[in-house]
């Protein structure tokens, strides 16, 4: 049986695991900022002068023995915004929020029955500002399985994981681009399987890459 060490806050695997990726947490750490900040911002394609929406969601990076994988959700195909689409748990600010990781925690909750019992949150990446309306605070932490999951279903169509190092790694990153609202608007892709993973989603997981590769 593998077995999950902690040695110096990377985690790492036993020998009968070796060809498992390591994540160095304080690697990672260094490359976020310990509490949200406004001073650094992504900004996509279309986002104009119009008032925009807080938001948050939670970059859940999942501690698995084979290697770390990112915890995403297909949402429903009914749902008003983004239906469809790939995403990180999470939602817009609501009045009792105290903070972006209580929203981040509050949606993950709501939407995947992912307890904050098993979170660890590391840091924040640069608000994200997205062409449909939203400023974005990406939360990163960690997540120690054993966990349960209870998608909820007029949400949640699929919940799923992706291997850390194939979102972070720039070979699968893809720029695409549409014509939305008359104007031609890019963005980056980074298909996995089945799986679309695009937009806003895919524009953090670049920001996080981009940031631990430079």
């Amino acid at each position: 049986m593998r077995k999950l060490e902690t040695k110096n806050d990377t985690f790492a695997l036993t020998p009968d695991a070796s060809n498992a990726e390591v994540l160095d947490l304080d690697r990672l750490r260094s490359v976020l900022y310990p509490v949200p900040s406004r001073t650094g911002f992504v900004i996509e394609d279309g986002v104009g002068d119009e008032e925009l929406t807080p938001a948050s969601v939670l970059f859940p990076i999942v501690l698995r023995e084979s290697g770390p994988s990112v915890l995403l959700t297909q949402r429903t195909a009914h749902l008003k915004d983004h239906p469809g689409q790939i995403s990180f748990p999470g939602g817009r600010v609501e009045p009792e929020d105290a903070s972006s990781a209580h929203t981040a925690l509050r949606e993950a909750e709501e939407e995947i029955g992912l307890s904050s019992a098993h979170v660890e949150i590391l840091g924040y990446l640069p608000e994200y500002r997205t062409g449909t309306g939203y400023c974005v605070t990406p939360v990163v932490a960690i997540v120690t399985p054993p966990f349960e999951l209870r998608p909820d279903p007029f949400e949640v169509a699929e919940i799923f994981e992706v291997p850390f190092a194939f979102l972070m790694d720039s070979a699968n990153h893809q720029r695409h681009s549409l014509h939305h609202r008359g104007k031609l608007r890019h963005y980056f892709a980074m298909p996995y399987g089945e799986y679309f993973i695009w937009g806003a989603t895919a524009g953090i997981i670049v920001t996080l890459s981009r940031a631990l590769a430079a």
